[in-house]
């Protein structure tokens, strides 16, 4: 299948298995400093049912050969310019790939890791109606900035946030800040910590499997 012209750099894996319809797609966003093929590499531990897209943040980080959706100006506080940019670049891409690619649009979620956690609950808090539900793995939800958050749409939307207890970069107090308000928003919140640092291990990964498996 060939790649769709638009936004953002993607790679993508169609369903292994089909089924009636249009398939449901999972749309993943990679932290600071990797691509496109790190998360895709969890692709063959997830459902077979999913169409699998997995894309490139737009900035070049500048310590690595990976890629960045935003300079930091500290935790939880990302660049207003290059935010902005990427947040625009995201929203288009999502349109986009619901109208140049087989899936289902009622049935789109977003696993996002670190940043691209950052990136998935913004999206997903300012346009609750364009993903069903989001996957959160090392993440926060940014309270700062001129945004506006829809708590009312995320009323019963699916979320599962994963973090590690012994995360060195963005500690686990920013998981239960984000907990704190889904549940206030009336999420339907699945929250799991894991005896791990700033990483997805085999624990959280059949978690996310299982969480999946169940919602799509």
């Amino acid at each position: 299948m060939n790649l769709i012209q638009t936004t953002l750099v993607h790679k993508i894996l169609p369903p292994r298995t089909q089924t009636a319809g249009k398939a449901p797609a999972i749309i993943m966003l990679h932290g600071r400093g990797a691509d496109e093929n790190d998360l895709f590499g969890l692709s063959e531990f997830l459902d077979e049912r999913l169409f699998i897209i997995s894309v490139r943040a737009p900035y070049q980080f500048a310590y690595s050969g990976g890629f960045t959706w935003f300079d930091i100006v500290d935790i939880g506080k990302p660049d207003k310019k290059m935010f902005d940019e990427s947040y625009q670049k995201l929203t288009k891409f999502i349109d986009d790939v619901k109208q140049g690619y087989p899936i289902d649009p009622q049935r789109v979620f977003l696993f996002g890791f670190s940043m691209g956690a950052m990136m998935s609950f913004v999206l997903t808090l300012t346009q609750p109606d364009s993903v069903k539900g989001i996957l959160s793995n090392s993440g926060l939800i940014p309270e700062d900035g001129d945004l506006k958050y829809s708590w009312s749409g995320m009323k019963n939307k699916p979320v599962f946030v994963g973090h590690g207890k012994f995360d060195s970069i963005i500690p686990v107090s920013y998981a239960k800040r984000a907990k704190e308000l889904l549940r206030n928003a009336g999420a339907d919140l699945t929250y799991r910590e894991y005896e791990m640092d700033h990483q997805i291990d085999e624990e959280s990964l059949n978690d996310i499997a299982k969480w999946l498996g169940m919602h799509i």
